[in-house]
């Protein structure tokens, strides 16, 4: 199973076009969005391209194939636009034995784990920096942020064979 994981689009169009290629290119059977996708939130700078509606509609267009889960910026008026349900706090995915838990990363993240089984992977955004750290028998991965990064690179990740990495969004 290969996933495509993606953070904190803030509503930029630009970046979600950008994205939407990489999507096609990964020929991904599943993209992750872990929250703060429309909304650019009242902390934040605007991304380029500031349009959450294009947002929208680019991402509509491939809803069959998201799974999503809410960001602090994330509301129910968020959910109006979107074809995907994005407003739980988290959710699992399994892959073979492996458990994904995906979050944003306000709620639960490396600093506040939930209970997983051992070997789990926990998937998590917010920070806007990418992480890949194991610890205490669980993989925690973070792919930074595709529109407002805190690193200095826009990027996604990657899961697939049962290991994640990131990628940039303009070096792939």
């Amino acid at each position: 199973m290969k996933l495509l994981v993606a953070s904190d689009i803030h509503g930029s169009a630009y970046w979600c076009e950008a994205l939407m290629k990489r999507i096609e290119a990964e020929a991904a059977d599943k993209v992750i969005l872990l929250g703060d996708v429309l909304n650019h939130g009242p902390r934040n700078p605007l991304p380029d391209g500031y349009a959450p509606q294009k947002v929208a509609a680019m991402l509509n267009g491939i809803a069959e194939r998201i799974v999503a889960v809410r960001g602090n910026c994330d509301s129910e008026v968020d959910q109006m636009l979107l074809d995907f349900p994005c407003m739980a706090d988290y959710t699992f995915v399994l892959d073979g034995g492996r458990t994904l838990f995906a979050t944003h990363g306000h709620l639960f993240g490396p600093d506040n784990v939930p209970p997983l089984p051992v070997g789990s992977v926990l998937l998590s955004g917010h920070t806007h920096i990418k992480t890949n750290d194991e610890r205490d028998g669980l993989l925690f991965a973070n792919p930074g942020s595709v529109s407002i990064p805190k690193d200095g690179s826009h990027s996604y990740g990657v899961y697939e064979d049962g290991a994640f990495r990131t990628v940039d969004l303009l070096g792939a």
